[in-house]
Parts: structure tokens; sequence; C-alpha cells
């Protein structure tokens, strides 16, 4: 039996670690691994009718109507498949004819989407924080490209400015007969309550949030009464694009660097952490629970005030994962401190933030993870605000669909209910938990972030993926009848970016089985959703425990997989066989192993956060690519061909594509690349070498065109400097101590490597034998 689980996902946007599910607890925990869910809940569906213009019908217990409630029309009623417990229906349901249901009754539509009936709310507003102590020629890109932000905001979109150096200033971007801005000491922390009287807030409708449509109309009214001083807080600090555009562009015209000088020895002065603060307590007294987004565009490590992950002597160097993991980075511990009290500040107010850090060195990445990941943000990480990495992103970040509508929605909650055999044991994603108790969640078991079945996610796309674990249990007493299902409810309400709030409701039913049924549940694993949900659960764990036991808690997960489900006599590893839904599962170990997901040999903690960060918010496909990158072959002989991730397939007259999600490389053979040099390719009687070379290039424009963050593009010769992208992801089965011999065909290879890494085939050679030795 053969599934598609990639075509069972344009269903209702779900990915299954297991298709069928053991009737017990205790044959559940014989799969060895969890029972988890890759949930995109914005994901478009292709099966989905358009949004429906009445709200859900609910039950006492929150679960909304679907196709697999049991329905009595004539009698108004329907019982929900959760609870068995029968609700009534609302009046206009009882004439609607058998041949004519509703669309969320319809058992095709097991995904819709409802307008609710609540007030719209205000435009978004996104909070700009830069930092001015950048160099001067990036100090010009980056002003040039928060004008372009403005362009590419829908009309009535809510903007701000926050710029800082060795202090912070508050831009008042409402004062029309000039500019005027409220310089902050850098050095402390400010929330809505210190923040308030600095800047003249004040007012009860501020501290509640009173929105930007309340404002409009204070603002009419202060206008009229020539009152600028009595003006809302956000007409004062966050307004309309088509009403501050003009002020804006001149404002950033004039912006000047950080003023501050600089000594030869030492690093810039940033109070970012102070920065990232008071931008969250001016949206917490002016935006409070209405979708916003702080933007902070960073150049450099904070080196002042709260936050700080380094002093500003040059002769301090930046934390490593060493220092981290033997407790010798002095500022780490108030740095998480402060910026984890941030992070609860904006999951409170309902807000996001999102780091773009251009800088050659680390910008703090580590420290700030849980405000971006808690939040619904994202990272993106460049070298300079130069960087197509930096320029490509931040388009891509503010990009609109048909409608002229943002893609990234705002202020979403995601609830999950459950059949009684199992409970929601948590969640990996970018999100925050509500702490909402109910007989869904798990009490024994505890997954990611859990004890509870409600989650903010502070900003949203219909790219964001999260992970949903499970825990089976149902008792060997309770039999679970043949033909019943398994039935999974997820709501995720949130504030679309036109200023509509929607609730898009996905109900899921799955099949049980025998648990010594080991054909029929070995059928409906998904390695790809198993190797990503795996990935995610390591990188979670890294954050409390060392690698090493991490990789050994790994190998013993694939070693009892393979007992359970391998098929071999005892003591004969050659005997060894893994099913085909199985098959390729340890190579994505083994790839997982190796990466820099959960590596840190020659990776920064910046870099670590922002692989992990990524992982843990894509889809499965992207996950794939983080974990096994794919590999093209590209010749003169044969049409472009996906080939081994493995060194063999390196040869001097073929282009290599490899595409690792972060990173795109255009790998030239040797003869390629002397042909290349020569200049073969411009002669009218080679244009099949010019068609070789622009081949690999067209692709690889239309791979990233759009990906989120943009890759960063390596082109490279072989035995060029830059040739190690490609050959650090490739299975070392050709190194310098195996007399560079390819071990696929015998003959010499035309590549090697210097690792002491051992090649997949002496992996899996290991895993068999450890397999059939086991008890």
């Amino acid at each position: 039996m053969s599934i598609d689980f990639a075509q069972l996902e344009e269903v209702d946007g779900t990915r299954w670690t297991w298709l069928f599910w053991p009737t017990t607890k205790a044959a559940a925990s014989q799969c060895v691994l969890p029972f988890a869910c890759l949930f995109t809940p914005l994901r478009p569906l292709p099966n989905m009718p358009p949004p429906l213009p009445y709200p859900p019908v609910t039950s006492r217990e929150g679960t909304v109507l679907n196709p697999y409630c049991s329905v009595d029309i004539n009698a108004r009623m329907w019982v929900c498949p959760f609870t068995f417990q029968r609700n009534q229906l609302p009046p206009q349901y009882a004439s609607i004819p058998d041949n004519q249901l509703p669309s969320e009754l319809i058992p095709e539509y097991t995904v819709v989407e409802y307008r609710l009936n609540r007030p719209p709310a205000p435009p978004p507003a996104f909070l700009f924080v830069l930092d001015t102590t950048v160099p001067e020629k990036q100090f010009t890109v980056v002003k040039e490209y928060l004008l372009k932000a403005l362009s590419l905001l829908p009309p009535g979109t809510t903007v701000g400015l926050i710029t800082y150096g060795q202090h912070l200033q508050v831009h008042e971007i409402g004062f029309t007969e000039g500019f005027r801005s409220y310089i902050l000491r850098g050095n402390k922390s400010y929330d809505a309550a210190s923040l308030q009287p600095l800047l003249g807030l004040g007012g009860a409708s501020a501290a509640a949030g009173a929105g930007a449509s309340a404002a409009a109309k204070q603002r009419a009214d202060a206008t009229a009464a020539g009152a600028h001083s009595k003006l809302a807080p956000p007409d004062r600090f966050l307004q309309p694009i088509q009403e501050c555009e003009y002020m804006m562009a001149t404002l950033l015209e004039g912006l000047q660097r950080d003023a501050w000088p600089v000594p030869a020895d030492e690093r810039p002065k940033r109070c970012t952490g102070a920065a990232l603060a008071a931008a969250a307590a001016l949206l917490e007294c002016t935006y409070r629970g209405y979708g916003a987004h702080i933007c902070l565009l960073q150049g450099g490590p904070c080196t002042e005030g709260p936050g700080t992950i380094v002093g500003p002597k040059l002769d301090e160097e930046l934390r490593s994962h060493i220092d981290i993991e033997k407790d010798n980075a002095p500022h780490l511990k108030k740095a998480l401190k402060h910026y984890d009290e941030v992070a609860t500040r904006l999951v409170n107010a309902g807000h996001a933030l999102s780091v773009f850090g251009c800088s050659l060195d680390q910008v703090g990445f580590y420290e700030m993870k849980a405000c971006v990941d808690r939040t619904g943000g994202v990272f993106v990480m460049a070298e300079s605000f130069e960087h197509d990495m930096f320029k490509r992103s931040f388009e891509k970040f503010f990009e609109c669909d048909e409608n002229g509508h943002l893609k990234r929605h705002f202020l979403a909650t995601l609830e999950v209910d459950c059949s009684r055999e199992f409970k929601i044991a948590g969640v990996i994603g970018p999100s925050a938990s509500l702490e909402k108790k109910g007989p869904s969640v798990s009490t024994d078991t505890e997954i990611g972030i859990g004890g509870t079945c409600a989650w903010r996610i502070g900003s949203i796309s219909p790219d964001t993926s999260l992970s949903v674990f499970f825990d089976v249990v149902n008792q060997q007493s309770n039999g679970i009848p043949e033909n019943h299902y398994r039935y999974i409810q997820f709501r995720t309400t949130y504030q679309h970016s036109s200023g509509e709030f929607r609730m898009r409701v996905a109900t899921h039913a799955g099949r049980w089985c025998d648990g010594n049924d080991l054909v029929t549940l070995a059928a409906g694993f998904d390695q790809e959703a198993a190797a990503v949900t795996m990935a995610r659960l390591a990188a979670f764990r890294t954050e409390n425990e060392e690698a090493f036991d991490i990789l050994r808690w790994l190998d013993r997960l694939l070693i009892r997989l393979c007992a359970r489900f391998g098929d071999y006599q005892k003591e004969r590893p050659e005997t060894f066989r893994l099913g085909p839904s199985m098959s390729f599962y340890p190579q994505f170990m083994y790839h997982l192993r190796r990466s820099a997901l959960l590596q840190t040999f020659n990776t920064s903690p910046d870099e670590s956060a922002f692989f992990r960060s990524h992982l843990c918010r894509v889809s499965t496909a992207d996950g794939m690519l983080m974990i096994q990158p794919s590999l093209i072959q590209y010749s003169l002989e044969s049409a472009p061909t996906p080939v081994l991730l493995d060194v063999a397939s390196v040869r001097p007259d073929v282009v290599l594509f490899l595409d690792a999600f972060f990173y795109i490389v255009i790998f030239y053979g040797d003869t390629v690349a002397q042909w290349r040099k020569a200049g073969y390719h411009l002669q009218p009687n080679y244009r099949n070498l010019a068609e070789l070379l622009e081949i690999p290039r067209r692709d690889a424009a239309a791979c990233i065109a759009a990906r989120f963050p943009y890759p960063r593009w390596v082109e490279s010769d072989q035995y060029g400097s830059q040739a190690r992208f490609l050959l650090a992801k490739l299975n070392p089965s050709a190194t310098h101590t195996s007399g560079n011999v390819d071990v696929l065909s015998g003959s010499a290879a035309a590549e090697f490597i210097y690792t002491d890494d051992v090649s997949m085939e002496i992996f899996l050679e290991h895993l068999r034998r450890a397999t059939v030795a086991t008890t």
C-alpha cells in the first residue's frame, strides 16, 4: 500500500508522522516515534470554499460544526464527535434541504473559513526600530529600503519609527510644524507605565489601547480645536502611511548616523535591548489587542544597557558555543532574562517581533530567540544591509496578495480539540502558550509548549507551520470499535491584514489499527514528516540539553524503530531490511546528525538560533531541504537529473546545483570550469555549453524567487575556496583515508573530502549491527 502524503496535505494542511494509530497507550509506546502532526494553519487549499459570510456554529465546549457531526436538520440538533453531546442548531438551519447543505457540512469541505461578526480591527501597525551606528554606506541603503517598505505596505497601514545608538529616539511623526523626537537613556529598560509620562502619552484610552480608529476621530477633534498637544498617542507616534508618507520620507532623508564618537579600540555603543523594550511599551500603550509588528534593523551587537551581549571593548570576544556550555559568557543570563521579559509583554499584547540582523559579526540572535519565536516573528541574517539577502528578504516580508492585502496576518490563536482516546501533549513552533486547560490536554506527557490546548501566534503567514504532538491514553480495557475514527479539530482565529477577524476550522478524521499490525502501521508512516518532527524536537531540546546527549537519544530511537519494524534474523546484519515506507528514514537521520541544525562546530550561536528558528516554522518540504539538501546534475549528455548527495556525484564534466534552503550552490566541475574560463560558451559553435551554464542559474533563480528568507547564492569551481559549501553537505564516501576510491563504482573517485566523519555506509552498517543485536 503506497500513500501520497504530499497529496493528503492538500486536503487539510496536515502531515502526520503516523497515519494509522494503535488503539492503546502500550501499543503506541512501541511505535517509538511520537504521534505528531505538521500543521500549516493558513495553507492555501485547492478544495476549500471561499470564506463563509456567517459565524460558525459552536458547541457548549467550543468545538465547531463539521462534516463528521451527526446532524438532524428536522430536529435542529447536532452531535459533536468529540464529546458526543447534543447541541442546538440555529433557526436558519431548519429550512435547509438535504441536497443543499451548508459548506461546513459537505464531506469534501473538512476545512472552512468564517468571517467573524466582529467590528473590523484598525489597519496593522509596523514600528521600525533602526540602528544608527552602521557605516555610512549601509546607512544610506537601509534608509532607502525603509522608504521602499512604505511604498510596499497597503494604504492605511500605520507606521512609526524609533532609532537608537548610545541613546534611543522615539520620533513623533504627527508633529507637522517640524521634526520632534524624544531622546531616552539607553542604559535602562522601559515598560508601558514608565514610558507614558516620558512621552506624554497618559490617558485611559492610551493605556487601554484605544486603537487607530478612535485615534483618527480624536485627531480630527484636536485639529479643529487647534490643540495638538492633546492628540491621541497613535497620532503622535504611529500614523497611517497616506498621512505621514511625506513626513517619514523627509525624516529618513535627513536622518544622521549616531553622533557619539567611537574609539578605535571599541565597538559602537548600541542600546538594542532598551530600544526593543521601548518599542514594546509604545505598542502596549497604543495598539494593545490589535495586530502590530516590530521590525528591528540591527547592524551589530548590543553593547549598552539591558540586553547587552558583549562589552564595548574590542578585546572582549563575543560568546561562542563553548563559552555558553562552560558558563563563560558573563552577559548571557541577564540578556536572556531581559529579552524573555520583552517577549512576555509582546505575547500579552498580541504583537510580534522580526529581526533583520546585517553584520559580519554576531548581533544577538541567540539571546533574542525567545522574542522572535514566541511572537511568530522571523529572523533574517545577512552580511550587510547592502547584501541581496537583506534587500530581497525585506521586500518579500511586505509582499501582498492579488487583492492588495499583506500575506502576513496578525494576532492568531490556535486551539485544538480531540477525541477522548488521546490528548494534546504540546506544540513546537512560533507560538506561546495561552495556558488554557481542558479535557483534551495531556497531564502525563508534555512535549514542547504543553499543558494547554490554545496558543498565541502574533504574526502568521500561509507558510507558517507548527508541530502538534499527541499522547494516546486509551487503555487495553477500553476496546475501540472497528469502524470508529479518531477526530481532531484545529481552530485558528486571526486578524486578517484587511482588518477582518476570521476563523479557519480544519477537522481531521483518522483511522485506528491493531497495535500488532506492523504492516498497516508502517504503511502509514510518513518518513519525511517524521524526520522534520524529530529535527524540531531535537532543536527544541538543544535549549536545555547537551548536543552529544541529543545525538545519542536520536540514535537510540532509530535503533528501536528499526528493531520494531525491520525484517531481520537475530545476530545477522546482512539480513536486515526496512520496508519502502521507512527505507529512507535512517539516511535522513544521518544527514540530520551532520547538519548545522544540531552540530555547532564552526557555527556561531547566532547562526544556530537562525537555523533552528526557521526549522520550527517552515513547511515539510523546506524542512527536508534543511535536513537533506537536494542535488541536481547538469551535463551535456543528459537532461537535469537528481543525484545522490554523495562525493561520488562530483565529476569534472558536470554542473551541480545544491539547494540547502539557507544557501544555493552552483558547482562547476573542473573541466566545465576550464571551458568557461576559456570563453568557449561565448562562441556560436558552443551554444550547448552556453545552455549548460545557463540552465542551472535559471533554475536557481526560479527556486529562490518564492523563498523567504532569501538564500545565499554561491557559485564555485571544483577545487575553489567556495567548494566547501557543497562538500560539507555530501556523504564522505571517499576521504583522504579511504584511498580516494569511489565506493559506488570501485574506481578512482573524481573528488574526496578531508574529514574524520563516518560515511553513510559505515553509519548504516553500525545501525544494522545494533538493530539485530538489540533485545
